[in-house]
């Protein structure tokens, strides 16, 4: 079969920073001698009360500056996500350059074991309302199967692309085992989830087609530094696992954490300036949206799962009790439900909202209109 064209990168002709954030820090450095060589401590104090704002935004736009023809965000439709394409508008990257790419946790097969119901129309409906192209992707049989895996190989990944819909792997990988649910670790090889349902998925769809050979790309993703002392020591900027620049195929593929140094409040304040109404597990009272059943909730949240979606919560329990092991180390979900107290202002709407395999509401809302929802600056029970 004939090889494709490969269109070669153009280094030359365009500017390209390999450590952002370094570079927004030396100008910063730069700039606090020449104040201080002036002598001028006024404006030195008020840099240094701002100078990790200061190397944040320079750092995000030398990123933007570095001429990449696709823009990824791995867009689950939680609130870093959102920050993450809202920072890109706000950077001046156009919408049509943007795209959302949703990791389809559950599959497209018939499981419905782990996400919230609402998020694919609530991504949907975000990518039509900023115009920005969105592509779904996704592990055949999703979470549950990869799960129930038992000497089988690892399903195959589909990948929709602006031509149709791709594929990759389920062949030729090894025979393996789970028969337990992901254990609550920053170690991938055990919390398979974010790897095999998510971090694989993605990186199978970049190199899986042909439009990205020869061309810049930057994936980003939403991790931030507040969330976790294992994700404090994240990289903002580095080279995606994808990534293929000195090969044939020329596809380079950097990854950004757009948002790493960001605090909640910042977060929040973004999208309440573009008026985003927010998931609906936020007003529920989730501080955190990934899964509904997300193996690192709380006591307080597997009791509101129970009380939000029953069928969803007796499934996970039932899985628990077949496999002999618990997804925390000591108690089961049912324990932890029963020690747990449901989020205080769970309205009926709310929780037909999230529970509704459409979404319905406006993603803008009308000026004043936003409001901080119930889940800010609450449990977000994260990736350790």
């Amino acid at each position: 079969m004939a090889q494709p064209a490969v269109q070669a990168l153009e280094p030359a002709e365009r500017r390209y920073t390999t450590d952002p954030r370094g570079a927004a820090e030396a100008r910063v450095s730069r700039l606090e001698t020449r104040l201080a060589e002036q002598g001028d401590e006024d404006k030195l104090a008020a840099l240094g009360r701002l100078r990790e704002r200061l190397v944040d935004d320079i750092a995000a736009k030398l990123v933007v500056e570095n001429g990449y023809d696709h823009f990824v965000v791995a867009f689950s439709g939680g609130k870093d996500s959102v920050a993450c394409a809202l920072q890109l508008l706000k950077l001046g990257v156009p919408a049509s350059q943007i795209e959302l790419w949703h990791h389809e946790i559950d599959g497209r097969e018939g499981s419905a074991l782990m996400d919230w119901p609402c998020t694919r129309g609530y991504v949907t409906a975000f990518a039509r309302a900023f115009g920005m192209p969105l592509y779904f992707s996704w592990r055949e049989g999703g979470f549950e199967r990869e799960m129930l895996r038992a000497g089988t190989r690892t399903a195959p990944i589909r990948f929709e692309t602006p031509e149709g819909q791709g594929s990759a792997g389920g062949t030729n990988g090894p025979l393996g085992t789970r028969r337990r649910f992901p254990q609550t670790s920053p170690d991938l090889s055990v919390r398979w989830c974010s790897s095999a349902i998510k971090i694989d998925v993605g990186a199978s769809a970049l190199r899986g087609q042909e439009r990205f050979y020869g061309k810049r790309t930057l994936v980003l993703t939403g991790e931030r530094a507040q969330e976790s002392s294992h994700r404090a020591h994240y990289a903002y900027f580095e080279r995606d696992k994808a990534d293929a620049r000195e090969g044939r195929l020329q596809r380079l593929v950097d990854h950004c954490r757009l948002v790493h140094a960001w605090e909640e409040h910042q977060v929040w304040g973004l999208i309440e300036e573009y008026r985003v109404n927010p998931h609906p597990a936020y007003r529920l009272g989730w501080g955190r949206v990934s899964c509904a059943a997300c193996i690192f909730g709380n006591r307080n949240q597997w009791a509101s799962l129970r009380q939000v979606n029953p069928a969803q919560f007796e499934r996970v329990a039932a899985y628990e009790v077949e496999f002999g092991a618990t997804i925390k180390h000591k108690l089961s979900v049912v324990q932890e439900a029963d020690r747990g107290t449901p989020y205080p202002d769970m309205k009926r709407k709310d929780i037909a909202a999230a529970t509704s395999h459409r979404y319905d509401e406006p993603i803008i809302l009308p000026p004043g209109a936003w409001s901080l929802p119930a889940g800010a600056y609450g449990d977000s029970n994260g990736p350790i």
